[in-house]
């Protein structure tokens, strides 16, 4: 029997682009940043993650790093704060989250502890990890793809002309 080879990309990520967030604070804009990276979908209404990521950058300034448990008690303190349904706060879904966030490297892990990568600004962070890393080696795959595909076309076009 055959083995069906699975489509996993090896990284993935999406980006998307909002108005300048200029009247943003709070919970509201680190929303619009989930929703920028890729990390909340537009209406969805599971959004753990704004929370975990919230509490995170809550505590880089005290240098705080913080077990999967304690952002789980953060993040639901956080959204009792906001008047928010206790919705995907299980234990499992907190450290799904927080695989999220360092899968795009702007958490990491030090001894299964969390904190946001190097106490860095996000902004610092992103630029290093995702722009100057991540998106170069995304962006060179595609490529290689483009090119292939168009050796394949235009020899597969010459072969059917001839």
């Amino acid at each position: 029997m055959a083995t069906i080879a699975r489509d996993s990309p090896l990284t993935e990520i999406t980006l998307r682009r909002y108005e300048k967030p200029y009247e943003l604070s709070g919970r509201s804009l680190v929303k619009k940043l989930c929703l920028s990276l890729g990390l909340l979908q537009p209406g969805d209404s599971r959004d753990i993650i704004v929370d975990v990521l919230a509490v995170l950058l809550s505590k880089r300034h005290e240098k705080s790093v913080l077990s999967a448990e304690e952002v789980k008690r953060l993040a639901i303190e956080y959204r009792k704060l906001h008047t928010l349904p206790l919705v995907g706060i299980a234990s499992s879904n907190v450290r799904r989250q927080l695989l999220r966030l360092r899968s795009l490297m702007l958490v990491e892990k030090l001894s299964n502890n969390y904190r946001i990568t190097e106490f860095n600004t996000l902004h610092d962070a992103f630029t290093e990890k995702v722009e100057q890393f991540l998106l170069p080696s995304i962006v060179g795959r595609v490529k290689e793809y483009l090119q292939e595909a168009d050796k394949h076309f235009t020899a597969h076009q010459s072969q059917q002309s001839h």
